[in-house]
């Protein structure tokens, strides 16, 4: 039955997630409060896992919930739910694009969609923003964190001799750096 429940839930997901792997967060949350398959907390070590693995981050999470929550069949049948509805509408889509490309309905939905997916992306940020720096609630955050993230966001955005290193170098740098500050306390 959880096999079944997994791939509900995740078909689901890659149906109304629109916008990529981020957008999915706001869902997970919800299967998280609704389930108990993980944490917030274990949401939150999810994003950095799947953030550093190959592979799309909304199928890497999918993956991640079904190993957690039924192992490894249940992290296949989690990532099948997942791209499922992507897989069948593409398929859709493909068969009638020379009759949708001109549409105004179709130009009009994307039109619509491109905000929606943006706010569910900036919805995802804001929960990862908290699961990171608030995870106690409105009790001070680590300043470490705080600090770790404002010197990534300038390595990346703003010294030219780094903002064009390989994201894979930010990662395992940060990695290392929270062994270090794990190591002090």
């Amino acid at each position: 039955m959880i096999y079944l429940r997994l791939f509900w839930e995740f078909f689901k997901t890659g149906l109304f997630a629109v916008g990529g792997g981020m957008a999915t967060l706001p869902f997970l949350y919800d299967i998280s409060d609704r389930t108990g398959w993980f944490t917030h907390a274990q949401l939150a070590d999810m994003v950095a896992v799947s953030e550093s693995t190959p592979g799309p981050i909304g199928v890497n999470m999918a993956t991640y919930v079904g190993f957690l929550s039924a192992g490894v069949g249940g992290s296949v049948i989690a990532t099948l739910g997942l791209i499922t509805p992507s897989i069948l509408i593409i398929l859709i889509v493909s068969a009638f694009l020379q009759k949708f490309r001109d549409n105004k309905f179709v130009e009009g939905a994307f039109y619509g969609l491109r905000p929606a997916s943006t706010a569910m992306i900036l919805a995802a940020l804001v929960l990862v923003v908290k699961a990171t720096f608030l995870p106690n609630g409105l009790a001070l955050p680590d300043w470490r964190l705080l600090v770790l993230a404002a010197v990534l966001l300038a390595l990346t955005n703003v010294v030219k001799a780094t903002k064009k290193l390989h994201p894979i170098v930010f990662i395992g740098a940060s990695a290392v750096v929270g062994v270090v500050l794990r190591l002090a306390e």
